[in-house]
């Protein structure tokens, strides 16, 4: 499956210009109003707590976030539509991965961190004494599996070959595992590079649960934001980093987003999932596989391979953007109720269009009622 980079259009220039039409065409009270995926589910209380994110009570300032470059291309539209609507808030985001910017949140350097992972256990002692971090998921999208391979197109994947090459025990590309699975199709004896990601991540996080989950007997090498590769894998910061590597080096296979591997033109492979069906990543089939994960009361939950409807992607993840219960001043409060609940609203119905997936209506309902459990410390 090619990831056509022509489409760069619509994931830059042609979002932001998207995003600037959405917001025009909105009301200030209508600004947080629930997203087309959303709209048929959603309740009145979520209505209200929607309009309470209006130019009138957004407060004022500037509002700084980072982490998950997975969010990336969807911050920067819906921070341009945001700021149309809500001059009075400068929102900044800085794509620097998903443990970095829960690093920033503890640090108190950020009011908001982007992160495809909960908080590990390890990281607990970090948090500041006293605080609580609330959970508001944001979107759901694909990890492609992206490949350079001239003149093979169409390639197919199953979990266990997957955890194969990524942990090197299969090395070469016309490998007979390969080939059992892809009939009919010239393989190169080509030595496979994989490529992965160098930084704290949670594509990292949740590529790894996948293989976890869907090949447990082969994938020997864990899961976390942080991870052991072989000694031979080329490694890259950012879902960007990932996507470089595959685009120069032939023979190259690495986990990166949707939105940056369909940027980047490069081609995607079909990956077997629990129906035995081989799929391509799309974010409709991440949202079918979303749709059988289990949400915890936090609202944090695991989309990787949960599903096993025949049209469900299972390489999927998630993300959200963590935030304290309690802020210093009301000024911050307000700042993250509006642009959070723009995201959880309005900014629902930019999705599609980047490359991801919408939430669904009842989490969106849990997610904005949450928003109003952000309030100024005592």
């Amino acid at each position: 499956m090619q990831l056509r980079g022509s489409k760069q259009a619509v994931l830059a220039g042609g979002a932001v210009a998207a995003a600037l039409a959405l917001a025009a065409c909105s009301s200030s009270s209508s600004s947080s109003s629930s997203s087309t995926a959303a709209a048929a589910g959603s309740s009145s209380a979520a209505a209200s707590t929607s309009a309470s994110a209006s130019a009138a009570s957004s407060g004022s300032g500037t509002l700084n976030g980072a982490g998950s470059s997975f969010q990336n291309t969807y911050q920067l539209a819906a921070i341009a539509a945001f700021k149309s609507v809500n001059p009075g808030v400068t929102v900044n985001y800085q794509s620097v991965g998903s443990g970095t910017g829960r690093s920033d949140l503890y640090s108190n350097t950020v009011l908001f961190g982007g992160s495809d992972s909960p908080i590990p256990a390890s990281e607990d002692s970090k948090i500041p004494a006293g605080k609580k971090v609330l959970y508001f998921p944001v979107f759901i999208g694909p990890i492609t599996m992206s490949y350079n391979l001239p003149g093979v197109s169409n390639l197919k994947l199953t979990p266990d070959v997957i955890a194969g090459i990524f942990s090197a025990q299969i090395t070469s590309w016309n490998d007979p595992k390969i080939a059992a699975i892809n009939p009919g199709v010239k393989l190169p004896s080509t030595a496979i590079t994989i490529a992965v990601r160098s930084d704290s991540s949670g594509t990292n996080q949740n590529f790894t649960l996948y293989l976890q989950k869907a090949a447990p007997s082969i994938w020997k090498l864990g899961s976390g934001s942080t991870i052991k590769w072989p000694s031979t894998a080329h490694a890259g910061a950012q879902n960007t980093g990932v996507a470089s590597i595959i685009k120069s080096t032939v023979g190259a296979i690495g986990y990166v987003d949707y939105a940056d591997a369909k940027a980047s033109g490069l081609s995607a492979a079909l990956v077997q999932n629990k129906a035995g069906q081989y799929v391509s990543p799309t974010p409709t089939g991440s949202s079918v596989d979303a749709a059988a994960a289990t949400i915890n009361p936090d609202l944090t939950f695991a989309a990787a391979d949960a599903s096993s409807a025949p049209t469900a992607y299972p390489i999927s993840y998630q993300s959200w953007d963590l935030v304290y219960s309690t802020q210093p001043n009301a000024n911050d409060v307000a700042m993250l109720k509006s642009y959070i609940g723009y995201l959880l609203g309005a900014g629902q119905q930019l999705l599609p269009s980047l490359g991801y997936a919408p939430l669904p209506s009842n989490l969106v309902q849990k997610a904005e009622a949450q928003l109003n459990t952000i309030t100024v410390a005592s």
